[in-house]
């Protein structure tokens, strides 16, 4: 009976995986006129940046403190140039970690043991793709490879660099990151549990915070006022950070029910990986401009 169970569960598994990736929003698509402005680079310059980036992260791998996070994030914004779009999702994700880390709800975390697992695994997800970008791209996962593609684009605004990069990271990332601290703690993902009235705290802060975070993104780092500050409201239609960190941990539950089918197993991360590149791809088209 158990292996019957599992093996319906396993032929609803793509069904339901789907279902929950799209209830992310519909992503609405407007393409720009004329030509792509894509950025060549020479390269040199790119092996450089390479190494840059790479020396930057050969730390990641040891940190076990939600400063030590950020202090890579740091490190990684020194090095991640105007021009790279995956600078402006590091910067995006460097402020909401420190407003996650500095703004704790009152009365503190309920288990802030599990919160700091959970918040230095979801981090070395982001470290370790972005450093397979630099040294064998063809592991990246796609929900990743929609970004990194396209980093040097010029026809892509800033804030849509950021929110692919969220969408990479919450969508794909958030319920492996999950899934792997609650195994090691050995806590399942309950929503009637102190861990999940952390993960909806976070929600709270993160409602707050990734507005002021885009506004910022927007006008930019010397004040000069983006040509459509539109665009940032445009773009956040078709985002909800909430929706996306909601079906996260519903995938979590998912991961955690397969956790000891490896074909299931690997079959919902592919569904995840997949669809999320999808809805990154739809974040980075370019969007015309509301005067038009």
């Amino acid at each position: 009976q158990p292996a019957l169970r599992a093996a319906a569960f396993f032929n609803s598994l793509t069904q339901y995986g789907v279902t929950h990736v799209l209830l992310l929003g519909s992503v609405r698509m407007c393409s720009a006129t004329g030509k792509l402005r894509v950025g060549i680079m020479d390269q040199d310059a790119l092996h450089d940046r390479d190494v840059a980036i790479l020396a930057q992260l050969q730390g990641a791998v040891t940190v076990t403190t939600i400063e030590g996070v950020i202090e890579v994030m740091q490190d990684l914004d020194e090095v991640l140039s105007p021009d790279d779009g995956v600078r402006w999702f590091n910067l995006l994700y460097l402020l909401v970690t420190r407003a996650v880390n500095e703004s704790p709800p009152t009365g503190g975390w309920e288990d802030s043991e599990w919160l700091t697992r959970l918040d230095v695994v979801f981090a070395q997800l982001y470290f370790d793709s972005l450093a397979r970008w630099h040294s064998s791209p063809a592991t990246v996962p796609r929900a990743w490879a929609a970004l990194f593609e396209s980093r040097y684009r010029k026809d892509v605004e800033r804030v849509q660099f950021a929110l692919a990069g969220m969408n990479a990271h919450i969508n794909r990332d958030l319920p492996v990151a999950v899934v792997q601290t609650c195994l090691a703690l050995e806590l399942p993902p309950r929503r009637d549990s102190p861990q999940y009235s952390d993960f909806e705290a976070v929600n709270g802060i993160l409602a707050t915070v990734e507005p002021q975070a885009l506004q910022y993104l927007a006008t930019g780092l010397v004040g000069v006022i983006a040509e459509d500050l539109g665009l940032i409201r445009h773009v956040l239609s078709m985002w909800s950070v909430k929706a996306a960190r909601d079906t996260a941990w519903t995938n979590a539950e998912l991961g955690w029910q397969v956790r000891e089918l490896p074909a299931a197993r690997e079959h919902l991360r592919l569904v995840l990986d997949r669809m999320t590149g999808y809805a990154g791809r739809g974040l980075l088209v370019p969007v015309l401009s509301l005067d038009a």
